[in-house]
């Protein structure tokens, strides 16, 4: 029994709550399979064995389907363990494509006009934490995929010109296309259950093949572990084809397919005829089936039976309004009655309606019906997000021992120096195809909304990323496969404390334990933050491009063309924001064990240091915060010695508000030694006192630290909610509209740089890809925005306000602008009055059919005056944070 906070009566837990409880002690491994199978594993760092790092070209879309991946599989709505032994997923073929249809498709980098991108429409409708329950839904046009076209179109346009997307090719035309929806359901941990259904849209017959696939992951061909998992035909019937294998670390397994399909067999493994002309390389290859069913070719696969992939083979013609559905089953129990349509539809129902149980208890009960299916369409995205994700630097350097020798440029090329990282866990992703690897700032704010439905996973998600086979021996954090080296905004220790409180709130008691062991590995990051990017010892940070690509006048992480260096105006406060982040939490630890106030204090007195640097560069007097403009700005600093200010209004400019904490005399009057150190500081050093304003009232003291004090709080919110600056009607811009026609430009030595406010793709390629933070809303900063203002609110109270919108004459405390800040963002996603979503701006196949509408994508960004979606398109990772926006809105 458990009660929920706030009420007073205990009420049963959910069966879903049930499942993760047990997972949680390992009582049942319910988590053991999952939706870990990337969307694309082709065109990643870790297939990329060419000199130069060339990875998009290394491994194409083209080789995907020969060549055996080295690190991770991919596949259409799979499944796997979270080993990625064995993986499950679907193949569809259209009778008229080139090639079978088993991963999805999209631009490289160097194809797309604004850089690497997704051409296809699938969706993540729904998942239970524990995957009892999953729903995927993948539309597939009927006539031949437009992959040339869209190559050729795409290439074709400049960085001024939209993206071509998949619809405008007009492959949905007359809606011809199938609806292929993939459901899974679980009947115990070891016993899945996946249900096909495929509806034709159009207005005649179509013909599809269907291939439900299961394969071993290729784990025998690079000389560490040649043995090899065989799987084969089992005793079939007219009903009921099996494929059956006895796995060394599974034991004895059974693919039980329904109606009598015929079995295709063959091997993982590459195909060396098609991709090196090896007129010797094996007969049964990973694109056997492919050749099978596309070309014909009956030789192509094993007609023993055997292999390491196989598919069941089904050929259907789908009629209008007539769905026709496939059931398949994977186990390790009896065939006997497996298939029984009626039992095993009652599973689906079962875990259907424990599903609706566990998000209706979870759902605010005052939004609206839209909001609900928006937060469980999010939280379906992050869950099925999870990708099992394998990376050994060492091994990768080195290559291996059946393999030719790498070349040898890349033994002092990308991550040479992060030999020590092993990676081979189920990661939160940003998102399967565009971002198919862990990225560190990411990983932070998606487990957030995590924390609401599967706390143990956001916390062992934090904790993974400090883990020593992860974490730099100087203490860095991995940022992500491209550069592991590169570096992102510090915000781990922010999550890891949000988390702890989001828990703590919903069952009533903090996990200390988790907390303890996130803050001693985050000392050691602090340290590497402090000893490698405060490069004179002033508190003021450099860092680099801090995640905020595109966002200045250079790129930030690499030698400026001018020569010195930027002191940064959001490196300084992340580092702000970071001192406040470890003093809550040594604080908090400090309740029980009085050894952390030693440490509070470390943090306090830190802050404080920064807090006056950002004023006061030592003795260049250099300012950050410009007292002219009332705005904070980054400084150059030349080689001659010269500085000025970088007059840009952006992000880098409104991330001073994210350090703002409030310490109350209810806590620090239990931490005598702290409240002692804090005391003799204030009164010893008040250069340094100055930067914290202290109020009492009905006994209560209570002390605010801040990088913006409230003097100049309402001058950076002038900017940051005026509507002709930064306020969206979606959110607050990465860039001020004021340079749409104003654009900054830096002259020097006869060339000139500028930033300009783009709302949507970028047209300049300072940072290559398609990152753009010159204008598009982005939910990440908008969120920490959101929170920061209702932590000003909490210190200086109704009394304070400001204009909203800035001129409008209308004053508001800024817990309302919070909350206007928090409903702009979430009515990206949700119908408005005339029926439409903001977030699919012109795209009118989503804003008007009905097969479409209420299908939602949670994208990279948003564009910065009319919402819609920009850049990668299933990034729920981060833009997820609406589901927690949803959550806070009904709380």
């Amino acid at each position: 029994m458990s009660t929920s906070p706030g009420e007073g009566t205990a009420r049963p837990r959910s069966a879903e709550q049930q499942r993760l409880d047990d997972d949680d002690l390992r009582r049942k491994h319910w988590k053991r399979w999952g939706p870990y199978v990337s969307e694309r594993a082709w065109g990643t760092v870790r297939e990329d064995y060419s000199p130069y790092g060339t990875a998009w070209e290394s491994v194409p879309h083209d080789h995907a389907r020969s060549k055996a991946y080295r690190w991770n599989e991919d596949g259409l709505a799979g499944i796997c363990d979270r080993h990625q032994f064995v993986c499950l997923a679907l193949a569809l073929w259209n009778g008229r494509d080139p090639i079978l249809k088993e991963r999805m498709f999209g631009l490289t980098g160097n194809e797309g006009n604004h850089g690497e991108d997704s051409k296809e429409y699938y969706f993540y409708l729904d998942s239970t934490p524990t995957h009892s329950y999953m729903k995927f839904l993948y539309k597939y046009p009927q006539a031949a995929f437009p992959y040339a076209r869209l190559i050729e179109e795409n290439r074709r346009r400049g960085r001024n010109d939209p993206e071509f997307e998949l619809l405008d090719t007009g492959v949905f035309a007359d809606d011809r296309y199938f609806d292929v929806g993939v459901e899974y359901a679980k009947a115990s941990p070891e016993d899945l259950l996946m249900r096909i259904q495929i509806v034709n849209r159009g207005p005649e017959p179509a013909p599809i093949t269907v291939l439900p696939t299961i394969w071993f992951r290729n784990t025998w061909s690079w000389g560490l572990d040649v043995r090899r998992p065989r799987m084969r035909k089992g005793e079939s019937t007219s009903s009921v084809s099996i494929v059956e294998f006895d796995h060394e670390y599974y034991g004895p397994r059974r693919l039980l397919c329904e109606g009598g399909p015929d079995l295709l067999f063959t091997e993982n493994e590459t195909n060396t005829r098609r991709l090196y002309g090896d007129v010797d390389g094996a007969r049964y290859v990973k694109d056997g089936i492919n050749d099978y069913v596309v070309q014909g070719d009956k030789g192509a696969v094993n007609p023993d039976q055997i292999g390491s992939k196989a598919s069941a083979h089904y050929a259907v013609t789908v009629l209008p309004g007539r769905p026709v559905t496939i059931r398949v089953r994977f186990t390790n129990g009896s065939a006997a009655g497996a298939l029984d349509p009626q039992a095993f539809d009652a599973v689906f129902a079962a875990r259907l309606e424990e599903a609706d149980e566990f998000y209706a208890a979870l759902a605010p009960a005052n939004v609206s019906e839209d909001a609900r299916m928006v937060q469980r369409q999010a939280f379906a995205g992050l869950l099925w997000s999870k990708q099992f994700y394998h990376y050994d630097v060492d091994r990768w350097l080195k290559g291996d021992p059946a393999g030719p020798d790498p070349p040898k440029e890349r033994l002092h090329g990308r991550n040479a120096d992060w030999t020590q990282l092993y990676n081979a866990d189920v990661i939160s992703m940003p998102d399967k195809w565009e971002y198919p690897w862990y990225a560190a700032w990411d990983l932070a704010f998606h487990c957030l909304p995590i924390a609401l439905v599967d706390p143990r996973f956001a916390k062992d998600q934090l904790v993974l990323m400090l883990r020593e086979w992860y974490m730099h021996p100087n203490g860095q954090i991995p940022a992500y496969e491209w550069a592991l080296g590169d570096v992102n905004p510090p915000v781990h220790a922010w999550a890891a404390w949000r988390v702890y409180k989001i828990e703590k709130k919903r069952k009533g008691v903090g996990d200390r334990i988790f907390l303890e062991r996130v803050f001693h590995k985050l000392l050691l990051n602090f340290t590497w933050w402090v000893n490698r990017k405060d490069a004179e010892g002033k508190n003021i940070f450099q860092g680099g491009f801090l995640g905020l690509d595109n966002i200045g006048v250079f790129d930030r992480s690499k030698p400026l063309p001018t020569g010195g260096h930027i002191e940064q105006s959001d490196a300084t406060s992340w580092m702000g924001m970071y001192c406040l982040n470890m003093l809550s939490i040594a604080l908090e630890l400090a309740r029980e064990d009085r050894a952390y106030e030693d440490v509070a204090s470390k943090f306090f007195e830190h802050f404080v240091y920064i807090c006056r640097a950002m004023n006061n560069i030592g003795d260049a007097k250099i300012e950050l915060w410009n007292k002219a403009d009332g705005f904070f700005y980054d400084v150059l600093h030349l080689p001659d010695g010269k500085t000025f200010p970088m007059k840009v209004r952006s992000m880098v400019g409104l991330i001073p508000l994210f350090a703002v904490e409030t310490l109350d005399s209810e806590l620090i009057d239990r931490l005598p030694r702290f409240k002692h150190r804090m005391q003799w500081f204030i009164e010893n050093r008040p250069d340094f006192s100055l930067h914290i304003e202290t109020q009492s009232q009905d006994g209560e003291v209570r002390r605010f630290l801040s990088l913006v004090n409230r003097h100049r709080l309402p001058k950076v919110l002038r900017y940051m909610l005026d509507e002709q600056e930064f306020l969206s009607p979606y959110g607050v811009r990465a860039l001020s509209r004021y340079h749409k026609d104003h654009p900054y430009v830096f002259s020097m030595m006869g060339t000139s740089h500028s930033v300009e406010y783009q709302p949507a793709e970028s047209t300049n390629g300072l940072f290559g890809g398609n990152s753009n933070w010159r204008g598009p809303v982005w939910f990440p900063v908008n969120y920490l925005l959101i929170e920061s203002l209702q932590k000003f609110h909490y210190y200086l109270g109704d009394g304070f306000t400001v204009e909203y919108p800035t001129g409008s004459g209308h004053k508001r405390n800024l817990a309302d602008v919070a909350a206007e800040l928090s409903r702009r963002l979430t009515h990206t996603f949700l119908r408005g009055p005339d029926g439409r979503r903001p977030v699919y701006g012109g795209a009118e196949k989503f804003q008007q059919d009905p097969h479409w509408r209420d299908l939602i994508l949670f994208y990279e960004y948003f564009h910065g005056d009319n919402g819609a979606g920009i850049g990668a398109s299933h990034q729920t990772g981060w833009t997820g944070l609406v589901a927690k926006l949803i959550q806070q809105s009904g709380e």
